[in-house]
């Protein structure tokens, strides 16, 4: 095998899993990894529990302290790529330096979105929670006596709400929808888990947005005032897709195919700024979920080593507690729909005539896994006991040669 140079612009779980897979079928390749934030890899999901003191940047590490000596791999942290020159094949950082590539993968993420809202401007302690960084500078901000204000009541601002809460006096969470987690959850799953952020403190303004600000006191379009002492706003992400503007093809992310390869020749994408074909719907989104961008990042690594690998099976799908209140959610809400309320959980299932397309899950999520799997694989409902499923998910309910499968046992 010749001599290849790798460049991945992403630090994160894409841009790792693309190194790993790398140095594993090319022992001689250069890697070279740009990341604009100047941290070793870290898990983005535990900044919430960093705040709560559950852990430390060294725990929060994605891998450990010797993986790049250990991968070969050069980091360049702290840099930030600001142009990508595919015609010679080279990027260029912002001090100036040009890095030439071969094979080049953008796995770049996403921004926290800054809605244009009157008077923004003037309030004085506005942050977003995105990255360790961002946690970092919230963090030097709180105090028992400081009333919080976030701008967004799905994932990222109510983990941060349950980071904060035993930092800060008061936490009022404000959004759009009239019910929170809008984008996972239906109606009566987030009247669930709202009871419970309740119960912990957490106060929520819902169906209302901020119209302005004056200094640290929102005005809201229902009228409403709320003043407070720090900002969080937390509305929604946007993917980092600027560098391939003019390059390769972008929709609403970077658009790639089975194999994560973009439309432009040697430039691979994976990860948050990506937009690729859901399974379980069949529709092309953007899903900005840690195991999909880590597996995204394996596949662009395998091919960009010249190996030929796919992988298909990208669905929508969250994992989060708050407070102890355990949630998992996959797939899309469509078709029939079996409920099961037992025990005080909430269970949903969809499915259509041959397959299960999604589920909502809070409190009992022990055997999650399972319907995932059907839903990534496509498993006909007719070759497996799907009543047993709904109500007890295990092996039981599958066929012997199914089991076999699954564990490992049949080719």
């Amino acid at each position: 095998m010749r001599f290849v140079r790798y460049v991945i612009i992403g630090n994160s779980a894409a841009g790792i899993g693309a190194a790993e897979k790398i140095r594993q079928l090319d022992k001689t390749g250069e890697i070279i990894i740009v990341s604009n934030e100047p941290h070793h890899t870290y898990s983005r999901p535990l900044i919430s529990y960093l705040l709560q003191g559950k852990t430390d940047e060294q725990r929060m590490k994605y891998r450990d302290d010797t993986f790049y000596e250990r991968n070969e791999c050069r980091l360049l942290a702290g840099k930030t790529v600001i142009k990508v020159w595919p015609d010679d094949k080279y990027v260029e950082l912002d001090d100036g330096e040009t890095i030439p590539y071969d094979k080049l993968l953008v796995a770049t993420g996403s921004s926290a979105f800054i809605p244009p809202i009157e008077g923004l401007d003037t309030v004085t302690d506005k942050y977003t929670f995105m990255s360790l960084s961002d946690a970092k500078a919230l963090q030097t901000a709180l105090g028992r006596d400081k009333k919080v204000l976030i701008l967004g009541a799905g994932l990222i601002g109510l983990k941060c709400a349950e980071g904060i809460k035993d930092k800060t006096g008061e936490i009022t969470v404000v959004d759009l929808a009239p019910g929170i987690l809008s984008s996972i959850l239906d109606e009566e799953g987030a009247r669930i888990v709202q009871s419970h952020l309740e119960s912990e403190g957490i106060k929520f303004i819902l169906s209302a947005g901020v119209k302005s600000f004056c200094g640290n006191t929102a005005r809201l379009d229902n009228g409403k005032t709320v003043k407070f002492d720090i900002l969080v706003i937390a509305v929604g992400v946007r993917p980092n897709t600027k560098l391939l503007e003019g390059i390769a093809k972008i929709d609403k992310g970077i658009v790639i195919n089975d194999k994560c390869e973009t439309t432009a020749q040697d430039i691979y994408a994976a990860g948050d700024c990506t937009q690729s074909t859901d399974v379980s719907s069949g529709r092309s989104k953007i899903m900005a979920l840690l195991p999909n961008a880590y597996m995204q990042g394996e596949c662009a690594g395998a091919n960009m080593a010249g190996y030929d690998m796919s992988f298909n099976k990208a669905i929508p799908m969250n994992a989060v507690s708050f407070f102890g209140l355990h949630i998992i959610t996959a797939g899309t809400y469509q078709g029939d729909v079996y409920t099961d309320k037992r025990d005080g959980g909430y269970k949903k299932l969809f499915y259509g005539p041959e397959r299960l397309n999604g589920y909502i899950l809070i409190k009992n999520v022990d055997k999650a896994g399972i319907y995932t799997a059907l839903i990534r694989e496509r498993t006909p409902l007719s070759s497996i006991d799907f009543s047993l499923i709904c109500e007890r998910p295990g092996l039981m309910a599958f066929t012997r040669i199914a089991r076999e499968r699954i564990l490992g046992g049949a080719q």
